[in-house]
Protein backbone atom coordinates (compact mmCIF):
# COMPACT_ATOMS: atom_id res chain seq x y z
CA UNK A 1 0.00 0.00 0.00
CA UNK A 2 2.76 2.44 0.84
CA UNK A 3 4.44 1.82 -2.57
CA UNK A 4 1.13 2.51 -4.32
CA UNK A 5 0.67 5.76 -2.45
CA UNK A 6 4.16 6.92 -3.42
CA UNK A 7 3.48 6.24 -7.15
CA UNK A 8 0.22 8.21 -7.01
CA UNK A 9 2.05 11.06 -5.34
CA UNK A 10 4.54 11.22 -8.23
CA UNK A 11 1.70 11.26 -10.81
CA UNK A 12 -0.04 14.06 -8.97
CA UNK A 13 3.17 16.12 -8.88
CA UNK A 14 3.76 15.68 -12.60
CA UNK A 15 0.16 16.66 -13.38
CA UNK A 16 0.34 19.82 -11.27
CA UNK A 17 3.65 20.82 -12.91
CA UNK A 18 2.13 20.43 -16.41
CA UNK A 19 -0.88 22.56 -15.51
CA UNK A 20 1.36 25.22 -14.01
CA UNK A 21 3.48 25.24 -17.17
CA UNK A 22 0.44 25.76 -19.40
CA UNK A 23 -0.78 28.65 -17.27
CA UNK A 24 2.36 30.70 -18.07
CA UNK A 25 1.80 30.72 -21.85
CA UNK A 26 0.92 34.14 -23.37
CA UNK A 27 -1.06 35.00 -26.51
CA UNK A 28 1.08 36.61 -29.22
CA UNK A 29 0.24 40.30 -29.74
CA UNK A 30 -1.93 41.09 -32.75
CA UNK A 31 0.01 42.54 -35.70
CA UNK A 32 -0.19 46.31 -35.97
CA UNK A 33 -1.83 47.78 -39.08
CA UNK A 34 0.59 49.17 -41.67
CA UNK A 35 0.99 52.94 -41.60
CA UNK A 36 0.57 54.31 -45.14
CA UNK A 37 0.56 57.74 -46.81
CA UNK A 38 -3.21 57.54 -47.36
CA UNK A 39 -4.98 60.70 -46.24
CA UNK A 40 -1.87 62.85 -46.62
CA UNK A 41 -0.22 65.09 -49.22
CA UNK A 42 3.50 65.32 -50.00
CA UNK A 43 5.84 67.60 -51.96
CA UNK A 44 9.28 66.60 -53.23
CA UNK A 45 12.39 68.02 -51.60
CA UNK A 46 15.09 65.94 -53.37
CA UNK A 47 15.40 63.85 -56.54
CA UNK A 48 18.22 61.38 -57.25
CA UNK A 49 18.50 60.11 -60.80
CA UNK A 50 16.69 61.73 -63.72
CA UNK A 51 15.65 65.25 -62.70
CA UNK A 52 12.07 66.45 -63.07
CA UNK A 53 11.75 68.26 -66.43
CA UNK A 54 11.11 71.90 -65.66
CA UNK A 55 12.22 71.53 -62.04
CA UNK A 56 8.98 70.29 -60.45
CA UNK A 57 8.31 69.79 -57.62
CA UNK A 58 6.49 66.48 -57.59
CA UNK A 59 3.30 66.55 -55.52
CA UNK A 60 1.42 63.44 -54.41
CA UNK A 61 -1.96 63.47 -52.70
CA UNK A 62 -3.38 60.21 -51.30
CA UNK A 63 -7.08 60.11 -50.41
CA UNK A 64 -9.93 57.55 -50.50
CA UNK A 65 -7.85 54.86 -52.20
CA UNK A 66 -6.66 57.20 -54.94
CA UNK A 67 -3.55 59.21 -55.72
CA UNK A 68 -3.23 62.55 -57.50
CA UNK A 69 0.18 63.36 -58.94
CA UNK A 70 1.70 66.33 -60.73
CA UNK A 71 5.13 67.82 -61.35
CA UNK A 72 4.42 71.21 -62.88
CA UNK A 73 2.29 70.39 -65.92
CA UNK A 74 -0.87 68.24 -65.78
CA UNK A 75 -2.39 66.41 -62.82
CA UNK A 76 -3.04 62.66 -63.07
CA UNK A 77 -5.52 60.90 -60.77
CA UNK A 78 -6.34 57.23 -60.33
CA UNK A 79 -6.70 54.28 -57.94
CA UNK A 80 -3.68 53.20 -55.93
CA UNK A 81 -2.72 50.29 -53.69
CA UNK A 82 0.09 50.51 -51.13
CA UNK A 83 0.39 46.93 -49.90
CA UNK A 84 3.79 45.48 -49.05
CA UNK A 85 5.59 48.79 -49.57
CA UNK A 86 4.91 48.67 -53.31
CA UNK A 87 2.93 51.49 -54.90
CA UNK A 88 0.72 50.29 -57.74
CA UNK A 89 -1.53 52.61 -59.74
CA UNK A 90 -4.51 51.72 -61.89
CA UNK A 91 -5.96 53.58 -64.86
CA UNK A 92 -5.04 57.25 -64.49
CA UNK A 93 -7.13 60.17 -65.75
CA UNK A 94 -5.27 63.38 -66.49
CA UNK A 95 -5.88 66.99 -67.29
CA UNK A 96 -5.01 67.92 -70.88
CA UNK A 97 -3.12 71.20 -70.78
CA UNK A 98 -0.21 71.94 -73.12
CA UNK A 99 2.78 73.05 -71.05
CA UNK A 100 5.64 75.24 -72.26
CA UNK A 101 9.37 74.46 -72.49
CA UNK A 102 10.95 71.73 -70.40
CA UNK A 103 7.82 71.46 -68.26
CA UNK A 104 6.15 69.61 -71.13
CA UNK A 105 8.23 66.54 -70.19
CA UNK A 106 7.05 66.48 -66.57
CA UNK A 107 3.99 64.32 -67.31
CA UNK A 108 6.08 61.55 -68.89
CA UNK A 109 8.49 61.66 -65.94
CA UNK A 110 5.63 61.22 -63.45
CA UNK A 111 4.02 58.46 -65.53
CA UNK A 112 7.30 56.55 -65.80
CA UNK A 113 7.85 56.72 -62.05
CA UNK A 114 4.34 55.68 -60.98
CA UNK A 115 3.93 52.89 -63.53
CA UNK A 116 7.23 51.25 -62.53
CA UNK A 117 5.53 49.84 -59.39
CA UNK A 118 7.95 51.83 -57.22
CA UNK A 119 8.74 50.99 -53.62
CA UNK A 120 7.75 53.42 -50.90
CA UNK A 121 8.93 54.06 -47.36
CA UNK A 122 7.29 56.35 -44.84
CA UNK A 123 9.21 57.73 -41.85
CA UNK A 124 7.36 60.43 -39.94
CA UNK A 125 6.77 63.35 -42.31
CA UNK A 126 9.12 61.94 -44.99
CA UNK A 127 8.05 59.69 -47.87
CA UNK A 128 10.60 58.05 -50.18
CA UNK A 129 9.55 56.70 -53.58
CA UNK A 130 12.04 54.60 -55.58
CA UNK A 131 11.44 53.34 -59.11
CA UNK A 132 12.44 53.70 -62.76
CA UNK A 133 16.00 54.54 -61.68
CA UNK A 134 14.78 57.49 -59.62
CA UNK A 135 14.60 58.08 -55.86
CA UNK A 136 12.37 60.92 -54.73
CA UNK A 137 12.27 62.23 -51.17
CA UNK A 138 9.03 64.01 -50.32
CA UNK A 139 7.86 65.78 -47.18
CA UNK A 140 4.36 66.08 -45.75
CA UNK A 141 2.99 69.34 -47.14
CA UNK A 142 1.75 70.40 -43.71
CA UNK A 143 5.40 70.38 -42.59
CA UNK A 144 7.00 71.66 -45.79
CA UNK A 145 4.34 74.30 -46.45
CA UNK A 146 2.33 75.14 -43.32
CA UNK A 147 -1.36 75.82 -43.93
CA UNK A 148 -2.46 79.27 -45.07
CA UNK A 149 -5.37 80.99 -43.32
CA UNK A 150 -8.69 81.07 -45.16
CA UNK A 151 -9.07 84.80 -44.65
CA UNK A 152 -6.56 87.48 -45.63
CA UNK A 153 -5.04 85.16 -48.24
CA UNK A 154 -5.37 85.74 -51.98
CA UNK A 155 -6.49 82.42 -53.48
CA UNK A 156 -5.87 81.80 -57.21
CA UNK A 157 -8.08 79.28 -59.07
CA UNK A 158 -5.89 76.63 -60.74
CA UNK A 159 -8.40 73.84 -61.44
CA UNK A 160 -12.11 73.54 -62.18
CA UNK A 161 -13.60 70.47 -60.49
CA UNK A 162 -16.49 69.01 -62.46
CA UNK A 163 -18.45 66.03 -61.14
CA UNK A 164 -16.63 63.71 -63.56
CA UNK A 165 -13.38 65.51 -64.40
CA UNK A 166 -10.68 67.91 -63.27
CA UNK A 167 -10.22 70.73 -65.78
CA UNK A 168 -7.10 72.82 -66.17
CA UNK A 169 -6.54 74.98 -69.23
CA UNK A 170 -4.29 77.63 -70.69
CA UNK A 171 -7.19 80.11 -70.51
CA UNK A 172 -7.60 79.42 -66.79
CA UNK A 173 -3.87 79.98 -66.22
CA UNK A 174 -3.96 83.22 -68.19
CA UNK A 175 -7.01 84.89 -66.59
CA UNK A 176 -6.18 83.68 -63.04
CA UNK A 177 -9.56 83.96 -61.27
CA UNK A 178 -8.93 84.90 -57.65
CA UNK A 179 -10.69 85.76 -54.42
CA UNK A 180 -9.79 87.24 -51.06
CA UNK A 181 -11.96 87.07 -47.94
CA UNK A 182 -11.41 89.71 -45.27
CA UNK A 183 -11.76 88.84 -41.56
CA UNK A 184 -15.19 90.54 -41.53
CA UNK A 185 -16.38 88.34 -44.43
CA UNK A 186 -16.04 90.91 -47.21
CA UNK A 187 -15.17 89.16 -50.49
CA UNK A 188 -13.31 90.70 -53.41
CA UNK A 189 -11.65 89.28 -56.50
CA UNK A 190 -11.98 88.37 -60.16
CA UNK A 191 -14.11 85.63 -61.74
CA UNK A 192 -11.89 85.62 -64.82
CA UNK A 193 -13.46 88.44 -66.81
CA UNK A 194 -15.49 90.45 -64.31
CA UNK A 195 -14.64 91.77 -60.88
CA UNK A 196 -16.37 90.19 -57.88
CA UNK A 197 -17.54 91.65 -54.59
CA UNK A 198 -19.83 90.40 -51.87
CA UNK A 199 -19.74 88.46 -48.63
CA UNK A 200 -18.66 85.06 -47.38
CA UNK A 201 -20.32 83.79 -44.21
CA UNK A 202 -17.95 81.27 -42.65
CA UNK A 203 -19.23 78.56 -40.30
CA UNK A 204 -16.47 76.03 -39.66
CA UNK A 205 -15.79 74.32 -42.99
CA UNK A 206 -19.00 75.68 -44.54
CA UNK A 207 -19.07 78.97 -46.44
CA UNK A 208 -22.21 80.72 -47.71
CA UNK A 209 -21.29 82.96 -50.66
CA UNK A 210 -23.21 86.06 -51.73
CA UNK A 211 -21.39 87.34 -54.83
CA UNK A 212 -22.10 90.10 -57.37
CA UNK A 213 -20.01 90.96 -60.45
CA UNK A 214 -19.49 93.68 -63.01
CA UNK A 215 -21.10 93.10 -66.45
CA UNK A 216 -18.27 93.00 -68.98
CA UNK A 217 -18.12 90.53 -71.87
CA UNK A 218 -14.89 88.72 -72.73
CA UNK A 219 -13.84 85.97 -75.15
CA UNK A 220 -16.09 82.88 -75.04
CA UNK A 221 -13.35 80.72 -73.49
CA UNK A 222 -12.92 83.25 -70.68
CA UNK A 223 -16.66 83.47 -70.12
CA UNK A 224 -16.83 79.66 -69.85
CA UNK A 225 -14.20 79.76 -67.10
CA UNK A 226 -16.05 82.57 -65.32
CA UNK A 227 -19.34 80.67 -65.50
CA UNK A 228 -17.76 77.64 -63.80
CA UNK A 229 -16.15 79.79 -61.10
CA UNK A 230 -19.36 81.65 -60.26
CA UNK A 231 -21.35 78.40 -60.18
CA UNK A 232 -19.20 77.21 -57.27
CA UNK A 233 -19.48 80.59 -55.49
CA UNK A 234 -23.28 80.47 -55.63
CA UNK A 235 -24.73 79.59 -52.23
CA UNK A 236 -23.17 77.16 -49.77
CA UNK A 237 -19.84 75.41 -50.32
CA UNK A 238 -17.51 73.32 -48.19
CA UNK A 239 -13.90 74.42 -47.79
CA UNK A 240 -10.79 72.35 -47.05
CA UNK A 241 -7.26 73.73 -46.73
CA UNK A 242 -4.22 71.52 -47.28
CA UNK A 243 -1.07 73.59 -46.83
CA UNK A 244 -1.27 76.29 -49.54
CA UNK A 245 -4.19 74.68 -51.38
CA UNK A 246 -7.87 75.50 -50.86
CA UNK A 247 -10.58 73.21 -52.23
CA UNK A 248 -14.13 74.51 -52.53
CA UNK A 249 -17.10 72.22 -53.31
CA UNK A 250 -20.56 73.61 -53.97
CA UNK A 251 -23.07 71.78 -51.79
CA UNK A 252 -25.78 71.84 -54.45
CA UNK A 253 -24.03 71.13 -57.76
CA UNK A 254 -21.04 69.14 -56.50
CA UNK A 255 -18.74 71.19 -58.73
CA UNK A 256 -15.71 72.81 -57.19
CA UNK A 257 -12.49 74.77 -57.44
CA UNK A 258 -8.88 74.11 -56.53
CA UNK A 259 -7.14 77.32 -55.46
CA UNK A 260 -3.53 78.04 -54.46
CA UNK A 261 -2.31 80.76 -52.16
CA UNK A 262 -0.58 83.57 -54.02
Amino acid sequence: MSATRRWCGVLLAVTVTAVAGCSTQQTAPAPQPQVTPMGRSFVSTQVKGTAIPGGGPLTLKFADGRVSAGAGCNTATGPVTLDGNTLEVGQMATTLMACPGDTAGADGWVDGLLRSAPSWKLAGPDLTITGNGITVTLQDRKVAQPGKPLTETTWIVTELLHTDAVVRSQTLDEVRPALTIAPDGTLTGSAGCNQMNGRAEIDGSDISFHVATTRMLCDPQVMDVERDVLAVLNGKATAAIDSDTLTLRNAGSGTGLTLHAE
